[in-house]
């Protein structure tokens, strides 16, 4: 018997372009022209690459005006955001292109919001209220993890610490410029916490309890799942292998619009304290809490997760047994996922990144500033649940 689909909206950026080598045509694919005036927010490390100069020399050729901001950093702070806010502004931009990671994807977002509308920064964090308009934005993503190219979702460390976030689809970009050449060069550690990464945003989207968790996500999720299970040994391993970098590449992209409409819960909300207080990078705070985070939610049969779990124990990993019962399937997807995460060479305990059992309470009361989050997740967590979870992860 066929479930009854309940009512859903579902937002993605309108245009997306992916080809290998794409990057360094961007002028004819954003059909640039000679009055455009451009501001380019990206990291030190992408400028030192020269990842971004194949990029630039196409703009310039085309005779925009061009302005580069390379100050993002890992966990972009308030300070580097308004930074880059008043860089577009001196110089008049008319778009705004984020180049990199997830941090200069989602730079760029608030930039081109915030530039373009002069609106209050403290009246549109969180869900629906940003206002706009924004200057028109293209981002092109060198990472394989974030899916930011394609949410409606910018976050920001304010006050040392605290991640806000601006969650509106007026932020999605006009173009995602996808160009897996880009990644070709990402370090074996980078690769697997991003793939983590979006293979949890995957997860969290097809389990979500959101009241707009739909159809289009769930397939989404799925797809992004067989891409990335079947593809991520193979990027870390052997990061020259284009097929597999593509493979990564668009599965995450395919997770980033599935999260983008069937928002991701508690191991993003748990993940946060370790980013936003130890500047652990966002894939690997996730890859951390991820087993443990699963095993809370399935070891309640009410809620339906440990089935969902199982669902998607087969398209993640193709040589996975799944002729058992649903709990025995839903313990060997969370178990084969931890086991993932040490194959890849990450750290799997929170001890192995400098986190003391003595931050885990303040970490625990920190999570619960996620509310955003973890109303989405399965199973209810409180303080002294989140802080039970640290202490499985410790």
């Amino acid at each position: 018997m066929t479930s009854e689909i309940t009512s859903f909206a579902f937002h993605t950026t309108p245009r997306i372009v992916f080809a290998a080598g794409a990057s360094a045509d961007v002028a004819s694919h954003l059909r640039i022209q000679p009055k455009d005036r451009l501001l380019i927010v990206t990291d030190a490390t992408i400028l030192a690459l020269g990842l971004a100069q194949p990029a630039i020399a196409s703009l310039q050729a085309a005779g925009a005006d061009i302005t580069v901001f390379g100050e993002v950093e890992a966990d972009p702070s308030l300070r580097t955001l308004l930074s880059a806010v008043e860089m577009a502004r001196e110089n008049d931009v008319n778009h705004v292109l984020g180049f990199g990671g997830g941090s200069s994807l989602d730079v760029a977002k608030l930039v081109a919001l915030l530039a373009g509308s002069n609106e209050n920064l403290d009246e549109a964090w969180g869900v629906g209220n940003a206002k706009g308009p924004r200057l028109k934005l293209t981002l092109i993503p060198t990472t394989a993890g974030t899916g930011s190219e394609v949410t409606p979702v910018s976050i920001i460390t304010v006050g040392g610490h605290e991640k806000r976030g601006v969650s509106s689809p007026l932020i999605l970009p006009d173009v995602a410029l996808l160009d897996p050449d880009l990644t070709l060069g990402l370090p074996p550690h980078v690769t697997a916490a991003t793939g983590i990464d979006a293979m949890v945003h995957a997860i969290e989207a097809y389990a979500s309890k959101n009241p707009n968790n739909n159809p289009l996500s769930r397939a989404l999720a799925v797809e992004a799942l067989r891409l990335l299970g079947s593809n991520i040994e193979t990027a870390v391993f052997n990061g020259h292998d284009k097929a597999a970098r593509s493979a990564m590449l668009l599965g995450s992209m395919l997770a980033g619009q599935a999260f983008a409409n069937s928002p991701v819960a508690a191991v993003h909300a748990l993940a946060y304290p370790i980013g936003g207080t130890f500047h652990i990078p966002h894939g690997l705070s996730n890859a951390l809490v991820l087993p443990h985070v699963l095993r809370y939610n399935a070891a309640d049969s009410a809620n339906g997760a440990a089935a969902l779990y199982a669902t998607l124990a087969a398209h993640t990993f193709a040589d996975m047994d799944v002729t058992g019962g649903t709990q025995l399937i839903c313990n060997s997807f969370i178990d084969r996922l931890a086991g993932l995460s040490a194959q890849l060479g990450l750290q799997t305990r929170l001890r192995d990144v400098g986190i003391g059992e003595s931050d885990l309470a303040m970490m625990a009361t920190d999570a619960m500033k996620q509310g955003r989050l973890l109303v989405n997740n399965p199973r209810e967590v409180t303080e002294a649940d989140a802080l039970a979870i640290y202490g499985m992860a410790w």
